[in-house]
């Protein structure tokens, strides 16, 4: 027979017992889900590798083939030799990066003045930087090109430059003013006591700090231009000044048609600068985010 003891004991509620395991389906439930959606993601960008790699015969098969039998270099040899695409790689790296440069200097100045500074009609700015972020970018091009175009700066690179600083500076100011708006003012007062002036406030103790939000902006810039092809198609007026992606608009034409394997090799080539480039600017940003962690 039972002591008593035994049958005082209290019992532990079966949802508690069950709990782990319900944990651990959910858990599965999550990484199932993930895997999914990374496989459905990750899908169309192994089909542009896939296709790159394919002789011609083999791209215009009824039957898709998920592994290329004879993998072959023509593709990537036509898009690289047969083709502008090293005058349009120069131009889009002399756009672009101008462009970026551009935009983090004016963002970075702009957000700390609307952050830290108190003037007369800074709210209004505020809502029209957000009215203008709001606002498609199919919307500005008829009116930029009017400008640019009584302005002599169609078909020059200062015209493009600045189409895509103003694309991207009013989200870019958002962006490092949320950055600059969770720096104390104690820090600021202190410098201050401490006899700093306000450049060396801006340059010593704000810029580490918003280091994080100005790699975010430049992100953002650099994907925003790179991939730009209206712009760079309407403003330039020679095929010598086009950018990459209207250049991989030349692979199809009406007398010959599309070929997809230069088109896609053109893609994978295209793409590895975006990559590479987000690669790099990554390592920054996580240790942007601890010096402004350990400086703060």
């Amino acid at each position: 027979m039972a002591t008593s003891e035994e049958t005082s004991r209290p019992v532990a509620p079966t949802s508690k017992r069950r709990a782990p395991g319900r944990r651990r389906k959910k858990g599965r439930l999550a990484n199932l889900l993930a895997i999914i959606f990374c496989l459905v993601w990750i899908l169309p960008v192994y089909w542009m590798l896939n296709t790159a790699f394919k002789p011609r015969s083999a791209v215009l098969t009824s039957t898709p083939q998920f592994v290329p039998h004879e993998p072959t270099l023509r593709n990537f040899n036509v898009a690289i030799t047969q083709t502008d695409f090293l005058i349009d790689l120069r131009n889009s790296v002399i756009v672009v990066g101008s462009a970026l440069v551009v935009a983090i200097v004016l963002g970075f100045f702009a957000a700390a003045a609307l952050s830290r500074f108190k003037f007369r009609g800074r709210r209004t700015v505020m809502v029209t930087l957000l009215i203008v972020q709001m606002m498609p970018m199919t919307s500005l091009l008829i009116p930029m090109f009017i400008v640019f175009s009584q302005a002599g700066l169609l078909g020059t690179y200062y015209g493009l430059i600045l189409a895509y600083v103003a694309i991207v500076l009013p989200f870019s100011i958002w962006v490092m003013r949320g950055f600059f708006v969770t720096i104390p003012t104690e820090i600021d007062e202190a410098a201050r006591i401490d006899g700093a002036s306000t450049w060396q406030i801006l340059t010593r103790i704000w810029f580490p700090l918003v280091g994080p939000g100005v790699i975010a902006t430049g992100i953002f810039a650099f994907i925003t231009a790179w991939n730009d092809y209206m712009f760079a198609s309407v403003f330039m007026k020679s095929q010598s000044m086009y950018t990459l992606p209207v250049w991989l608009a030349s692979f199809q034409t009406p007398m010959t048609g599309t070929d997809f394997g230069g088109q896609m090799a053109g893609s994978v080539l295209f793409s590895l600068p975006v990559v590479i480039f987000f690669l790099f600017v990554q390592r920054r940003l996580v240790a942007g985010i601890s010096a402004g962690a350990v400086k703060g």
